[in-house]
């Protein structure tokens, strides 16, 4: 065995005996890997700093946002988008089109529609979106969001009625607390503070 290889180590590369040829990776970190998600933070932890607009980032998501009052604000937002799209460029990463959405947030009853782009590409405008899990919409009604907790709630009631049909009170009220009761209580805060 080559040094610094350890007997156990070499055999957990192995599965049912069969031992597998080594493939060198060229690019990237691989996928499940220790260094992977330190490595990406420390990729895209400073995506704020070039822009004037606020920006949230939690693992790989990213919602950048401001406030925009007149088109002074819109340009600006603009601006920050751009860099955005510049940054993936200079970094070589790309940035999924699928899931970048843009929503306006207003009490006004006709909305003006704007265009905002990433790169070259037009972001289209949505009228509800979700963001970790928590359904937006952009006249900030929370129904489909209640409805689709409910749903969830109820079949994760109803998995547990059946499985624990003949168990004791304190082993469903523990089934609940783990499985029923997170799914009522997941964002509360942002729908009913």
């Amino acid at each position: 065995m080559g040094k610094g290889i350890s007997p156990r180590s070499f055999a957990e590369s192995s599965i049912n005996g069969q031992l597998y040829e080594e493939v060198r990776v060229t690019s990237g970190v691989p996928q499940g890997s220790v260094l992977g998600p330190p490595l990406f933070l420390a990729y895209v932890n400073d995506i704020w700093r070039n822009t004037e607009s606020n920006t949230r980032l939690f693992a790989d998501d990213c919602i950048i946002h401001r406030k925009t009052m007149d088109s002074c604000g819109i340009v600006k937002l603009q601006k920050d988008l751009n860099r955005l799209g510049e940054l993936a460029v200079e970094s070589e990463t790309k940035i999924n089109p699928g899931k970048i959405k843009a929503a306006s947030f207003t009490k006004a009853r006709v909305k003006e529609r704007i265009r905002y782009y990433c790169g070259d590409q037009l972001i289209p405008e949505a009228s509800s979106f979700k963001y970790l899990g928590i359904s937006i919409r952009s006249d900030l009604n929370w129904a489909d969001l209640v409805s689709y907790t409910l749903r969830k709630a109820w079949k994760a009631l109803h998995f547990i009625m059946r499985i624990l049909k003949k168990g004791n009170n304190n082993t469903k009220r523990l089934a609940y607390t783990a499985l029923g009761r997170p799914i009522l209580e997941y964002g509360a805060v942002c729908w009913d503070p």
